[in-house]
Formats: C-alpha cells, sequence, structure tokens
C-alpha cells in the first residue's frame, strides 16, 4: 500500500511542477498555449489530489464525479485553447 501512496503523491507532485513551469513559461513569452496548458495540468493536480483522498485517505467515499470532472475541465480547457487561440 505504501508503493501506491508514494506514486500518487509524486504524480500529483509532477502535475504541479509542470503547471508552475508552464505558467512560468507563459509569463515569461505570453504565448497563449502555455497559459491554457498550465490551466490544464492545474485541473489535472486537482484530479490526482481528489485521487489520493478518494482511494487512500477516504476510501468510503467516492469521488469519482469530483475527480472526473476535474481532468475533464482540464482537458477541455486546453482543447478550447489549442482550437480558439490558433493564430
Amino acid at each position: 500500500m505504501i508503493v501506491a501512496e508514494i506514486a500518487y503523491i509524486l504524480c500529483g507532485l509532477t502535475s504541479i511542477v509542470c503547471a508552475v513551469l508552464l505558467l512560468r513559461g507563459y509569463l515569461t513569452t505570453r504565448m497563449p498555449l502555455l497559459f491554457w496548458a498550465a490551466l490544464c495540468f492545474i485541473g489535472l493536480t486537482i484530479d490526482n489530489a481528489l485521487m489520493f483522498v478518494d482511494w487512500i485517505l477516504l476510501p468510503q467515499v467516492d469521488l469519482y464525479l469530483l475527480r472526473t470532472g476535474a481532468a475533464l475541465a482540464g482537458m477541455i480547457v486546453l482543447l478550447w485553447g489549442m482550437i480558439w487561440d490558433v493564430h
């Protein structure tokens, strides 16, 4: 069980590091796609955090819809940015 916990924590940390690096890149270059990708990774970070809470901290509570909603929102934001910010 400890290996699963470590994997979930590392996935969440990786997602937040990606979001921060993408936001830094956006603030430096002002390329809109970096902003949309950072928002996507924020959604994925929320998904990873909710997965840890759902599966490790509160296994009796089903947070599937919240987790899936956060991941879906992140992907929709990225898709929106890729479609509408094409120059």
